[in-house]
């Protein structure tokens, strides 16, 4: 079967989780199947990015826009320039007419068995009419995300500028859920709210996955180290949240039951805000070599997101690396874990210090809540996963080869409804 995947901004290294997840399955699909994988990015041309692709996915193809990066001051600009725009900016930013000549060729020439928009920031440079079956990768529902920052956020300009960014990745979302022909979501939960637009046969759960030989239990230690760890890229808004509020409302009833615990910020590029919070008791560390290290080291892994979609691969790290976690449950939505067995959910910041305190204190507590955790991490190896994910495109792709007209009725019947 021949893929094509088209995915904005570079992938390698892959560090966030939704690189790691399109990383791990396409390093399957590519085993098996013949994949041709479409990077864009910005700035100046990267020649060792390039290198480094073709090395891993031979036959990929890399497109320099040659835009500019922007600092805050120039997104705020750029941003108030296209407010006047349907297209919400977390979409449009990524909108570049090289891309979008080289998809009409393909799409012209049907080379392709299927193709793959991995997440609706790629959306806006397919072809309004797709002669391909192609499918949508949605990592989380954006539109979702919006509306969660909209109730979150207390600074009246900043909950306004959410509340129309909502109104528009609605509309946009809804149109493009509609338009490709078929939707792989990450979790049942995303499921439920794309079925609200579409018809729910249109759309498949592939759930996410976690590289088993990589994050795996470390020696067992006769000591006890009381250190909490938050992991996560610290420049994602729904993370710099997570650590303010963590810090901010249950941090200290932590400190005050177990003084000499300890917490420790893991994640690339830290925000201002985030780099803020670094006390005696509280470190940020930015990027590192490895976060398995800081997993092993850890007692307590939480997720205190009180925004976001999708699901979090981090939870699935930190379970399989045998660690207790303690999460929100917006933190560990989609996923298939089980509050009071292998993972403490807790929404009320008094009840999410108790649990992390009472981790802390009692060990053979923790002790049965990481020998559940690998067990639960143990069934979700990226192999399998990787596999569903081309069973879907191999369905997709052979339905359309018994009738292929279906597709081009398809995207006409959507277009209509959007």
């Amino acid at each position: 079967m021949r893929i094509l995947w088209v995915k904005a901004n570079k992938i390698l290294p892959a560090h966030s989780g939704g690189d790691i997840r399109s990383y791990q399955i396409l390093r399957r699909l590519a085993w098996i199947h013949e994949l041709v994988f479409l990077s864009y990015y910005d700035g100046k041309r990267d020649t060792e990015y390039e290198a480094d692709l073709a090395r891993q996915f031979p036959g990929s193809v890399c497109l320099c826009t040659g835009k500019r990066g922007l600092n805050s001051v120039g997104r705020g600009l750029d941003y108030l320039v296209r407010m006047a725009t349907p297209v919400p900016y977390a979409v449009s930013r990524f909108e570049s007419v090289q891309v979008q000549e080289k998809l009409n060729t393909w799409f012209e020439e049907k080379h392709f068995d299927v193709a793959v928009c991995d997440f609706l920031d790629a959306a806006v440079n397919f072809p309004g009419r797709l002669t391909i079956p192609t499918i949508l990768f949605q990592h989380n529902v954006e539109s979702e995300i919006w509306r969660r920052h909209a109730v979150a956020e207390r600074n009246p300009v900043k909950k306004l500028l959410y509340q129309v960014e909502f109104k528009k990745m609605l509309s946009y979302e809804k149109s493009a859920v509609r338009k490709f022909h078929h939707i792989i979501a990450v979790s049942e939960h995303d499921w439920h709210l794309m079925s609200e637009w579409t018809d729910s046969a249109r759309i498949t759960v592939v759930p996410t996955g976690v590289d088993l030989q990589q994050y795996r239990p470390g020696p067992v230690s006769g000591t006890v180290d009381l250190l909490v760890l938050f992991v996560g890229a610290m420049d994602w808004e729904p993370n710099v949240d997570a650590a303010e509020y963590f810090c901010r409302d249950i941090w200290p009833p932590i400190q005050a039951k177990v003084p000499a615990a300890r917490f420790r910020i893991v994640g690339r590029n830290p925000h201002r805000r985030v780099q803020k919070l670094a006390s005696s008791s509280v470190e940020v560390t930015g990027s590192v070599p490895s976060v398995v290290d800081h997993l092993r080291e850890s007692a307590v892994v939480v997720v205190p997101l009180r925004v976001g979609g999708g699901t979090r691969l981090k939870i699935y790290e930190a379970m399989a690396t045998g660690k207790a976690v303690v999460s929100t449950s917006v933190g560990a939505e989609g996923l298939d874990v089980h509050h009071g067995q292998d993972i403490v959910l807790a929404d009320d910041p008094v009840a999410f210090a108790g649990a992390v305190t009472a981790l802390l204190q009692d060990v053979e507590l923790r002790r049965r809540y990481e020998r559940a955790a690998v067990a639960l991490a143990a069934t979700y190896d990226w192999t399998a996963i990787g596999d569903k994910f081309g069973q879907v495109l191999e369905t997709v792709a052979g339905t359309a080869s018994q009738d292929s007209s279906r597709y081009a009725e398809m995207a006409c019947v959507s277009s209509a409804r959007g």
